[in-house]
């Protein structure tokens, strides 16, 4: 099929910032581009040759919007399900599968696909609402301690649904809904693994990067390429990755969020079927980004270099504490001038406390000047009203 400067149209279903970066590709290669998000503000609508406005769990909408196009990918696990396998079903492409995201979007649906498979993961309780994991807490022969990480399985994003559960009185602060009671696993690091794979089979990972979390948000604040541990870890953490590629059976990207204990063993935490944080770093830093690598994997085309061309971390600007309305970026052009300093403004004309607003990629050939400047820059630019 002939992709550029044609008829051809790729369909996103999500307007956000990673659907907005995948964007840049589409541009690059003039692929036409079709996007559906319930926002009328999207961050992808200025990039996109034609954006509909609409709800992504809602049957009709998504089969609508589909029918129009030739093959269809998200930036957002959250759609509707149902009308992606009757699209499939009907003999659209649809990447990742379907099959894929219904294995992936409920996370308890997601750990026990680990357990089957034997994927190494933190022991876990699935719950079908809080009152029933309330009632094992007290139970004498219950195997749960505290403290633990409860989980909602579904809706959960950036930090929102996953709390550290320390003592009783905790829970009464969390939603009565379908969870997950995992066990506290003491790690050294939060690594990830990004895999990419087309219909054809050919698959690439990406190196292992390591995440520093922020400790009140839940949220990823630094992003660090390659990650500084072992080489043996590394091998180990990249093998686990290709395996729970081949297990979800996915097309396009797969990242894969990981523990490494204290023993150095690798634990998996969960998975995202599509371009992800942890991957941002690779636009300026690596040969091919995962963007790009995305789009290569869905339309089937060879996949690009996943190599980095120097260290590359991401410090991630949310919103700071206190500053709900109208953005500012203060101090963007002080950043802006240092070298190897590339800011990415998603578009969102809102903030709020903790809302991701855009990202900084630093690239430096030296690890630890690269480390000093993301420090710098986490400390120079604040996102305000």
């Amino acid at each position: 099929m002939n992709y550029f400067s044609s008829d051809f149209k790729l369909g996103i279903l999500g307007g956000g910032q990673l659907g907005k970066m995948l964007l840049f590709d589409t541009r690059k290669f003039d692929i036409q581009t079709y996007v559906l998000d319930p926002s009328d503000e999207a961050p992808c609508k200025i990039a996109c040759n034609q954006f509909f406005k609409g709800d992504l769990m809602d049957f009709d909408t998504v089969y609508n919007f589909g029918k129009q196009v030739d093959v269809l990918t998200f930036e957002i696990e959250l759609v509707n399900l149902e009308a992606l396998e009757k699209l499939e079903n009907e003999g659209k492409k649809v990447y990742p599968s379907p099959k894929t995201l219904r294995l992936i979007q409920n996370k308890g649906v997601q750990k026990e696909f680990y357990s089957r498979h034997n994927i190494p993961t933190a022991p876990f309780q699935k719950f079908t609402n809080l009152e029933n994991l309330k009632s094992e807490i007290v139970n004498q022969q219950s195997t749960i301690k505290m403290p633990f990480v409860w989980k909602c399985t579904e809706f959960g994003y950036d930090g929102n649904g996953v709390k550290v559960v320390r003592k009783a009185s905790d829970l009464d602060l969390l939603p009565n809904v379908e969870c997950i009671a995992e066990t506290m696993i003491p790690f050294k690091n939060e690594l990830a693994v990004i895999v990419c794979r087309n219909p054809s089979g050919e698959i690439k990972t990406y190196p292992v990067v390591e995440m520093e979390f922020h400790p009140e948000a839940n949220q990823v604040e630094y992003v660090i390429c390659p990650a500084r541990i072992d080489e043996k870890v590394a091998e180990k953490a990249r093998a686990i990755a290709l395996n729970v590629s081949q297990q979800f059976n996915h097309v396009g990207l797969l990242a894969v969020e990981m523990f490494q204990t204290e023993d150095d063993d690798i634990l998996v935490n969960e998975v995202a079927p599509r371009p992800h944080n942890s991957g941002h770093y690779s636009i300026e830093a690596s040969y091919t980004s995962q963007f790009e690598n995305h789009l290569r994997a869905i339309l089937d085309l060879p996949l690009g270099n996943t190599d980095s061309k120097v260290a590359g971390i991401m410090v991630n600007l949310v919103g700071a504490e206190g500053h709900s309305g109208d953005v500012v970026y203060e101090n963007i052009e002080t950043i802006l001038g240092w070298n190897g300093v590339t800011p990415h403004i998603y578009g969102k004309k809102q903030t709020r406390p903790f809302r991701k607003m855009g990202h900084v990629t630093i690239a430096n050939e030296n690890m630890a000047e690269a480390r000093r400047i993301a420090e710098e820059v986490k400390n120079t630019i604040r996102v305000i009203t």
